[in-house]
């Protein structure tokens, strides 16, 4: 787990900023017969400062309106506001990280961080420390040298989110980005999550298909049902924080955990049916 309860907190992150509401939210690609509606009328909202799972079968319209949210799809019905804006496409209050680490191969972990902070017109002193600051706060400064072909799965991924934040943002939205881990890597790296979220304060929303990982890093779960997707479920997740992976024995994660996969179970069945009729 990395040591980030020594890290001097970022003075430019807004407190209380990063409030989500999805209202009436449907998505809908092509046209006429070809039409395919990924997310139905879907409406939610996520407190500043929580950390929200959402969790469902496969092609369910997770990461669509994860999308949404970070303005790289536009609802066909709905809006999704951001601290009372409505989203209409991506900006720097939405950090995003993906399942792919998707760094740029060319440039140095440094570089890779404080591109962001170069685009916003940061001076190159200005860029560098920020850099370093949240290369410091993934435990990753000493690799800033480093091209990412160079590091693991895992570092890469943390200079994903070290990238991510180096905006500031009011909400970090993350797609799947453990799965293409290890088991063990895995679980270091959604402890190190927790220990950066409890340090920084923004607002997160994590796409993912494990319950387990749903249930161990979440304030609360959101449940989509099958295509069309739809938030079925709002679970909240009573174990006390910070978490440990000593918690997966107690009687509330186990409670949590076969309550969530219940429904996914049921979920994932009617998935499997329709795309058999």
């Amino acid at each position: 787990m990395l040591d980030v309860l020594k890290f001097k907190k970022p003075e430019t992150t807004e407190k209380g900023k990063g409030q989500i509401d999805v209202e009436g939210v449907s998505i809908t690609f092509g046209k006429g017969p070809d039409a395919h509606r990924a997310v139905d009328t879907t409406d939610l909202t996520i407190k500043a400062g929580e950390f929200v799972c959402i969790l469902g079968p496969s092609g369910c319209g997770k990461s669509t309106l994860l999308n949404a949210i970070a303005g790289y799809v536009n609802p066909t019905e709905g809006a999704v506001i951001v601290d009372g804006t409505e989203v209409t496409k991506p900006g720097p209050d939405r950090g995003m990280v993906f399942q792919q680490y998707s760094l740029l191969p060319w440039k140095t972990v440094y570089e890779n961080v404080a591109f962001g902070p170069k685009m916003a017109r940061q001076t190159r002193i200005e860029s560098g420390s920020v850099a370093n600051t949240f290369l410091e706060l993934v435990g990753l400064k000493k690799f800033g040298n480093r091209y990412p072909a160079e590091l693991s799965g895992g570092m890469q991924q943390r200079v994903g989110i070290a990238r991510a934040l180096a905006n500031y943002p009011s909400v970090l939205l993350m797609d799947e980005p453990f799965g293409a881990l290890d088991a063990q890597t895995r679980l270091m790296m959604q402890e190190s999550l927790l220990d950066i979220w409890r340090k920084f304060e923004t607002t997160v929303v994590f796409v993912t298909h494990d319950v387990d990982e749903a249930v161990f890093l979440a304030d609360r779960v959101l449940i989509m049902s099958a295509a069309p997707g739809k938030i079925i479920e709002d679970v909240t997740i009573n174990l006390p924080r910070p978490r440990s992976t000593d918690m997966a024995s107690t009687d509330e994660y186990v409670k949590s955990r076969q309550f969530c996969l219940d429904i996914i179970k049921a979920e994932s069945r009617k998935a499997f049916e329709s795309q058999n009729t």
